[in-house]
Formats: C-alpha cells, structure tokens, sequence
C-alpha cells in the first residue's frame, strides 16, 4: 500500500491513489503545499491544496494569481481526494506550515515538510503523527548540529547590543519565518525600542501582523539616517549583510541566524561578527527521536545529509532510503530568500 500511497516522479513526490503532488518542483494539474517557502511553493499549479495561513503567504509573494485554483484545509481537517483521505499536521516551521498525511487501506503515510520541535510563538507547535511510512527533511542530519534553545541566542545578541551601544547590529534574518521568529524572541526577551527593517523583510512580516502576530514597533530603515542607530537592531536579508548597503552603516556588528553558524567556518566566510544558531529546522537529535516516535517501518529521507541519517537509521533495523531529490534547498542557507523573490525595493 505505500507504493500507491507515494511515488517519486520528475516533479516530485506523487500520490498515485489521489491523483496529485506534494511540493512539486514544477507546475503540475493538482499540488498539496506543505510551507510558503520558495523551494516547496511554486506557482503555475492548475490546483493547490494547503493551509490558509501557507496561501496567504504564496498570495503575498506570488500575487494572488498564483494558481489556477485553491482549497484551504485546516490542521487536522480531513479531505478527501480519490481513494485517500489527506490530513495536514503542524510542522513548526514557518507560520501556516504542515505535515501531510495519507490514509487508504488502513496505512498511513506522512510527508514532513521542514519542521522543528523547537518552541515557536509565531506559528503552530509541531505535533507527532504515527505511520507506517515516514517522509523527513534531513537539513541538519549530522550529528554536530544539536541546536542551542533560540531564547538564549536572542540573549546574545541583546547582550552585545548593551556592550557596544555605539554601533547598529546588523542581523541577517530569512524573509519568511526567521525574520518574524527573531522579532517574537526579541520582544519576549523584553526589548521594548523599536526595531528597523531592511525593505525586503516589510511585507511577509506584515502579513504575519494581520495573522495575529505583535511585534511592536517596526519601523523602515529607507529613510532614516544611518548615524542615528548606534545602539539599534536592523533586521535584513543575509545577503545585505555582504553588499553596498551594509557598509553604509558604518562601524556594525553583523548577525546572523541560522542553524548553519553551528559551522563557525560558514560565519567566518560570510563575515558575520556575532553567529546566532537559529534553525527552523529540526537538529540530528530531533531527527531521530522524530523517526522513531513515528512508528514508521519504512522511511524516506530528502533535501538534505540524506545518506547520513539513512545509515543511522538502518542500524535501528530500519527500512530507509535517499531520496535524492533536486530542486530543494539547503533551508536555512538557501538562496531561497531573495529581494527579486518578494519584489520588494532595497531601502
């Protein structure tokens, strides 16, 4: 039964029984969406299956044109398609993100998604969903990445913004997501001024404040005066970070956060003066204990330390496989936010 529930094609994961793809890389007649981000949500679908939360972000990137039609489904709503009855589970990954599950013939398969079980107050915790067939991320799939509590980075970086209160704090922040999950974690460790942001972070996290989403007062760095924010937090792309427009702010501390500065030589090439280990996905630790807690006798593994996670899993007896897809990035490094992508003007 899992080989009617799941296939692999050209364009991606396929539901043979359903008639339709998951985050295929290509348009194709019907798609269930698991996040917005770029790399799993294209437009040019003829149909698209996915939460409310991920088609207002692909809305808001895209243009509300981005597909031909579209269905919204809500955590734990069943729907079904052909002879399978389809769920989406929290991920906690990004805001309005899921797992998809597929159920025909009293099995169960579930696509993850990316995902994290690290606490997020910017979108829904992720929940555990037993199968008999597994689909899992492996981004962080090495033993080396064991993610620190993102509370504590934030710590950090407010630290140094009281020992250097003569200099910006430039923070590379992901347009969808990291930048939104920074802003929460900065605001609920009490920092309470006003926080500037690079043009291509102002439309997703206004969209994430018509989502219910506080983050206090945000303002655009355009128009101000770089000499006025010694002492500041300015949020922007990563790759501001290393371009023209960071210079002009002088004397910064340059941030970054992503589970990637776990790799100081990463931070070291890019420059970045204050490492900050944030992830949106889940550590090699949460991988495994993920794997097991499913219950799954068979496991596929993709975009990502793929082969890593595979031999791991095989000598806990289980039936695990690469799935070697392309098309996917590596998450928190990606190319995958970029200023053309949101088409939003560089301050």
């Amino acid at each position: 039964m899992s080989e009617t529930l799941l296939a692999l094609t050209p364009e991606g994961l396929y539901c043979p029984a359903g008639g339709f793809h998951i985050d295929p890389i290509r348009p194709v007649p019907r798609a269930a969406i698991t996040h917005g981000h770029a790399d799993h949500a294209r437009p040019g679908h003829a149909a698209v299956l996915a939460t409310p939360e991920t088609l207002g972000i692909m809305a808001v990137r895209y243009g509300e044109a981005f597909a031909g039609t579209r269905q919204g489904i809500g955590y734990g709503e069943a729907v079904r398609i052909g002879d399978v009855t389809v769920r989406f589970h929290p991920a906690g990954h990004v805001l309005g993100s899921a797992q998809i599950s597929l159920e025909a013939g009293g099995r169960r398969a579930v696509v993850s998604g990316d995902y994290k079980r690290q606490t997020d107050p910017t979108c829904a915790p992720f929940e555990l969903v037993p199968c008999d067939h597994f689909v899992t991320e492996a981004t962080f799939a090495l033993p080396v990445f064991r993610h620190p509590d993102a509370a504590d980075e934030v710590a950090t970086l407010l630290q140094s913004v009281g020992l250097f209160p003569d200099r910006p704090h430039l923070v590379g922040a992901y347009a969808l997501g990291k930048a939104q999950r920074v802003l929460a974690l900065i605001r609920a460790a009490g920092y309470d001024r006003p926080v500037y942001l690079h043009g291509a972070l102002e439309r997703l996290t206004a969209h994430y404040e018509s989502e219910g989403q506080d983050f206090g007062t945000l303002l655009p760095v355009r128009d101000v005066d770089r000499k006025s924010l010694a002492g500041e937090i300015v949020l922007c792309p990563p790759g501001s970070l290393n371009d023209r427009w960071a210079q002009r702010f002088g004397d910064a501390v340059t941030a970054f956060a992503s589970g990637w500065m776990r790799v100081r030589a990463r931070a070291r090439q890019r420059g970045v003066e204050l490492p900050l280990v944030i992830s949106d996905h889940a550590d090699w630790e949460d991988l495994c204990t993920t794997i097991v807690e499913t219950g799954a006798e068979q496991v596929w593994v993709t975009h990502g330390q793929e082969d890593a996670l595979c031999h791991w899993a095989r000598t806990k007896g289980i039936d695990c496989r690469p799935l070697h897809l392309l098309g996917y990035g590596d998450g928190d490094d990606g190319p995958e936010e970029t200023l053309t992508q949101d088409n939003a003007p560089a301050p």
